[in-house]
C-alpha cells in the first residue's frame, strides 16, 4: 500500500480536487487528499498525500506558500483574474516606482475581502453560485498576512503569505490602489510548505509512474513536511507506550520544544512536543 507525499506540478484548467481525482484512480487507492487548492488557472506545487500520510495534509495547509503572479493592470474583471468578464479597462500610466510605492501597504498583516467568486460560504451557500447569479454580498474581511512581496518586473510580483490569502484579490486591491486597476493574469505556485516546485512531478509523469509500479520512487516520506523540527529517537519500552498514545521519555535531556520522533531504527512515529523530557504526542504517524 502506497504512503508517502507526492508533489505535482499542477496543469492549467485542472482543479486540485481533478487531480486528485485522477491519482486515487491511477494508484488505486482510497485514502488521498492534498495540501491546500489551487485555482483552475493557477499552476504549480500540490502536495498530495497519499495513504498514512493524509494525517499530515492540515500541516501544509496551514503552512505559508509562495508564488510568482503576473498582474495586468488597467484592467479590472468580476472574478479578479483573467478568466472573468471585464469591468472596466482603463489607460496604465504607473512606473514600476510606482508599483513599489504602493507595496507596503500590502506587506504584513491586514485585513482582506475575500472575492464573490470564491467556494466561501454565506448562509448555507456558496459565493460563486450567489455570483453566477448576478448577486453580490457583503463579505467579512479575514485576517491574513504577507511575508514578502516583491516587484519582480512591471508585470510580475513575488509573494509570501498565509494561508486564506487570495492571490487575485491582492492584485485587484494593488490595482486599484494605483488608480488603473489590476487583475491577475497569471499564477504560478512555487512553494507550499517545506514543498518547493523543484521537488514537483507533472501529472503526466506522476500517471506514467502508476502504470509502470514505479510511483514509490516519486513519494517523499511524511516527516519530509517538518523540516524545521529536530528529530529525537525513542527506547523500545517507550515506543510501546508512544504508540498506544501514553505519555513517554526522551532517552537523554532534551529542550522543551517540538520534535520529529522516531523508533531506535528511523521509522517515524510521530510529531511530539517535548516537556520536562516527556513527549506527548501531536500527531501519530507510525504504520497501524
Amino acid at each position: 500500500m502506497f504512503s508517502g507525499i507526492l508533489v505535482i506540478d499542477k496543469p492549467r484548467d485542472w482543479t486540485s480536487h481533478d487531480v486528485v481525482a485522477k491519482l486515487r484512480g491511477a494508484l488505486k487507492v482510497k485514502r488521498i487528499g492534498h495540501g491546500g487548492t489551487l485555482d483552475p488557472m493557477a499552476t504549480g506545487v500540490l502536495p498530495v498525500f497519499v495513504g498514512r500520510a493524509t494525517r499530515a495534509s492540515e500541516f501544509c495547509e496551514n503552512a505559508d506558500k509562495e508564488y510568482l503572479a503576473e498582474i495586468t493592470l488597467g484592467i479590472v474583471t468580476d472574478t479578479q483574474d483573467i478568466t472573468g468578464n471585464i469591468i472596466s479597462e482603463n489607460e496604465v500610466t504607473v512606473s514600476l516606482d510606482d508599483l513599489k510605492a504602493v507595496l507596503p501597504r500590502f506587506t504584513g498583516a491586514q485585513k482582506q475581502i475575500p472575492p464573490m467568486y470564491s467556494a466561501i460560504k454565506k448562509d448555507g451557500k456558496k459565493l460563486y453560485e450567489l455570483a453566477r447569479r448576478g448577486i453580490d454580498v457583503p463579505r467579512e474581511a479575514r485576517d491574513i498576512f504577507v511575508s514578502e512581496l516583491e516587484v519582480v518586473d512591471l508585470s510580475t510580483l513575488r509573494i509570501v503569505c498565509s494561508k486564506g490569502t487570495y492571490i487575485r484579490t491582492l492584485c485587484h486591491d494593488i490595482g486599484a490602489a494605483l488608480g488603473c486597476g489590476g487583475t491577475l493574469s497569471v499564477l504560478r505556485r512555487t512553494r507550499a510548505g517545506a514543498f518547493t516546485i523543484d521537488m514537483a512531478h507533472s501529472l503526466d509523469d506522476a500517471l506514467a509512474a502508476a502504470l509502470s509500479d514505479t510511483v514509490s520512487d516519486l513519494l517523499l516520506p511524511v516527516d519530509s513536511i517538518f523540516p524545521e523540527y529536530p528529530s529525537i529517537f525513542l527506547d523500545y519500552p517507550e515506543v510501546k507506550k508512544a504508540k498506544n498514545g501514553a505519555e513517554c521519555r526522551t532517552r537523554d535531556r532534551t529542550k522543551d520544544g517540538k520534535y520529529r520522533v522516531y523508533d531506535p531504527y528511523g521509522e517515524f512515529l510521530l510529531l511530539g512536543e517535548v516537556k520536562n523530557n516527556k513527549v506527548t504526542t501531536i500527531k501519530s504517524f507510525f504504520e497501524v
